[in-house]
């Protein structure tokens, strides 16, 4: 009995070490790039590094304004695009297509979870960017610079976060009781109705969650949106202006010129800045679906 027990004791303790290490990882993410990034704080005012758009390393300017729009834009887009498209072919999924249907495509939208994302990045550079610069910028009256711009990037992002929202959105609602649905079909309701008023109001929690889920891995994508976005250093005005988000200037600048002054810092300080947007922005949703299981929203 004693050795059980004191087995029990130790499986309990070693989980909780695991757990409290596991809740402390993102501690020591945060509290390491702080310190690393911390010369380039006490160098040059807060203020200048998020709101100013010069960035020139050789004359101490670090002015992160530029990418950090251009990751807003590009990030927006994305999900602009994949909301929509996720949430229909959610609903066709789960609500309209035949089981066989569904065991065939659902194994093909976790397959396009698992591509790499350089394949993603070599798709939108051998169509995508093509395609804008020689069909869809000339029909709109608009230039690009060789059709590199933030809707490539936006395009290809969403691709991306496609499977991502259509299979947390399906077994979301999925996992909505049958009953609810009898319910009102037995009132009157059509199909339809059904699914807008009863199994989507049911299902939205985990559908801001399955948004949430896409927008964050949006706003931290790299090699794919490095390849098609242009990785111009300016603050965009249209989605055919290139851009250079804050993945990509990490990526493509870490490691080189580091004997310039505070460039390390300034590089280590943008990977914190989108450490804590990611953070900012899961917290947030996280709230706002604790209101919603609260009835509050």
């Amino acid at each position: 009995m004693n050795t059980r027990r004191l087995k029990d004791v130790l499986s309990s303790r070693l989980m909780l070490a695991a757990a409290v290490f596991a809740c402390l990882l993102l501690f020591f993410m945060v509290a390491g790039l702080f310190f690393r990034a911390s010369p380039i704080l006490l160098t040059v005012p807060i203020s200048d590094l998020l709101f100013s758009i010069e960035w020139s390393p050789f004359e101490g300017k670090f002015g992160f304004y530029p990418f950090i729009m251009g990751t807003l834009w590009v990030t927006v887009l994305a999900t602009v695009i994949a909301i929509p498209v996720s949430l229909l072919s959610s609903i066709y999924l789960s609500e309209y297509a035949s089981n066989g249907l569904r065991e065939m495509v659902m194994p093909l939208v976790d397959l396009l979870a698992g591509i790499p994302s350089v394949v993603y990045g070599l798709f939108g550079v051998l169509a995508v960017v093509p395609f804008i610069n020689d069909t869809l910028a000339p029909a709109m009256g608009a230039e690009t610079i060789g059709g590199y711009s933030i809707l490539a990037g936006g395009i290809v992002l969403s691709i991306m976060v496609f499977p991502i929202i259509i299979s947390v959105t399906g077994e979301v609602m999925r996992s909505v009781s049958g009953e609810l649905r009898e319910v009102s079909l037995s009132l009157g309701a059509t199909k339809w109705q059904t699914i807008k008023h009863v199994v989507l109001r049911k299902a939205r929690p985990g559908i801001i969650a399955a948004i949430v889920l896409g927008f964050s891995r949006a706003f931290g994508e790299t090699m794919a949106v490095l390849m098609v976005v242009g990785n111009v250093a300016k603050v965009p005005s249209s989605i055919f202006d290139p851009a250079y988000p804050l993945p990509a200037l990490i990526a493509n600048t870490y490691g080189e010129m580091m004997s310039i002054d505070l460039y390390d810092s300034a590089i280590l300080l943008a990977a914190l800045i989108l450490l804590l947007v990611v953070l900012i922005c899961n917290v947030i949703a996280r709230m706002i679906l604790v209101r919603i299981e609260r009835g509050i929203i």
